[in-house]
């Protein structure tokens, strides 16, 4: 029994160090993994700011009932394009008509009156040439006179706003343009709150208005990016012209990018004290309408270009507690674990300040099976990105 357990013990020990030998043998003879990595790319990448904004009309223009009292027709198809001085909206006549008829009226009141008056003047003039009546019966007459002359105009003034009043009752389009959804329907009274006094709006849409804000460090950003590229004597020529050669992009809802470019032809006077930031509006071409009043949309706007700026995937990255690195595959196919600087992240790809060079090879989706020395045989990969970058 006591020569029993040494030899188990014996006959354990070398069936260890056996298959130790094997496993040594086996991972000695295991060629290196396959790696996928891609070149670091060297371009030069313009830079850009996004800023929330939102679309107007060229003209948005508010119909609004001048006059109070119920509607008797709407002559529009809502959602629809209309012309300038097209009928929109009819709101009852009766009683501004009956307005019109009283004023009508007084100026024939007026008009008799000072036709009377007209007549006893012509009567004393010569009677007073005489000295059949006194200048003083003359002036009174010529007073009388004066004063149905004077009230005549008055009746006249009176009847032609009475009939303006009468003429706001047809409600017309002011320019062409798209009308939009009714806010009164055919028997509502109008025209005083609560009920509807704006009744529509008919917008401009052949070219739209795009407004958004900048924080006041943005905007001196972007001035100082902008002047860095003129003259001092352009920069105020500029000015004084009230000229601008920015170009804006537009980035819709869907994500997708407006085919047309915008131009700032609005900057605001100053900064809003409320929100600290600076208006600025960009007016685009809407050929085709597809853009309407209302949509909420991003402003893009080029800051700078980097020059032969380092582009890598974001899937290349490493970050731990706000550093960055990335696995390279040097010329003897070992990896190396490298830091990197990032400057910008641009959708889908980044910008490598320091830390890599052109065309190094970064290890791309197998950052999990690498670690720092090993040998592996890299495979370039083709990564398509999403990011359309602009020359």
């Amino acid at each position: 029994m006591k020569n029993f357990i040494p030899a188990v013990l014996l006959i354990g020990l070398t069936s260890s160090a056996l298959l130790h030998s094997c496993s040594s043998d086996q991972m000695a003879k295991m060629p290196p993994k396959k790696v996928p990595v891609i070149l670091a790319n060297a371009q030069d990448v313009p830079i850009y700011n996004e800023f929330v904004a939102q679309t107007y009309g060229l003209k948005d223009i508010p119909i609004r009932a001048r006059v109070d009292g119920y509607v008797e027709d709407i002559a529009f198809a809502e959602g629809s394009q209309v012309k300038r001085g097209q009928l929109l909206y009819a709101i009852d006549p009766a009683p501004y008509m009956a307005e019109v008829a009283a004023h009508e009226s007084k100026v024939a009141e007026a008009q008799t009156i000072m036709v009377n008056a007209e007549t006893d003047l012509n009567r004393y003039k010569p009677l007073a040439a005489e000295k059949a009546v006194s200048q003083s019966d003359l002036d009174a007459a010529q007073a009388k006179f004066d004063a149905s002359v004077a009230n005549l105009k008055a009746a006249n003034a009176n009847l032609d706003q009475a009939k303006i009043q009468l003429g706001y009752c047809s409600i017309k389009s002011p320019i062409d343009g798209l009308i939009g959804k009714t806010e009164a329907r055919v028997g509502e009274y109008v025209g005083r709150e609560p009920n509807p006094v704006i009744l529509n709006t008919v917008s401009r849409i052949d070219t739209i208005r795009v407004q958004f804000s900048i924080s006041e460090g943005k905007y001196l950003e972007l001035a100082k990016a902008y002047s860095s590229n003129k003259t001092t004597d352009e920069v105020k020529q500029d000015v004084e012209d009230g000229r601008n050669d920015t170009k804006v992009q537009l980035i819709l809802a869907d994500g997708s990018i407006y085919d047309e470019l915008g131009q700032i032809d609005f900057v605001d006077n100053q900064i809003n004290r409320n929100t600290g930031s600076l208006l600025i509006q960009a007016s685009f071409p809407n050929p085709s309408r597809l853009l309407r009043p209302g949509l909420y949309a991003k402003a893009r706007l080029m800051l700078k270009t980097e020059e032969a700026a380092i582009m890598v995937p974001q899937r290349c990255l490493i970050e731990l507690q706000g550093q960055y690195s990335v696995f390279v595959v040097n010329d003897s196919n070992v990896v190396e674990s490298r830091a990197v600087q990032v400057s910008n992240k641009i959708g889908d790809m980044s910008i490598i300040s320091s830390g890599l060079k052109d065309q190094e090879k970064v290890v791309i989706d197998a950052i999990q099976l690498v670690r720092n020395g090993d040998v592996v045989v890299p495979e370039p990969t083709e990564f398509n990105s999403k990011t359309t970058i602009e020359e």
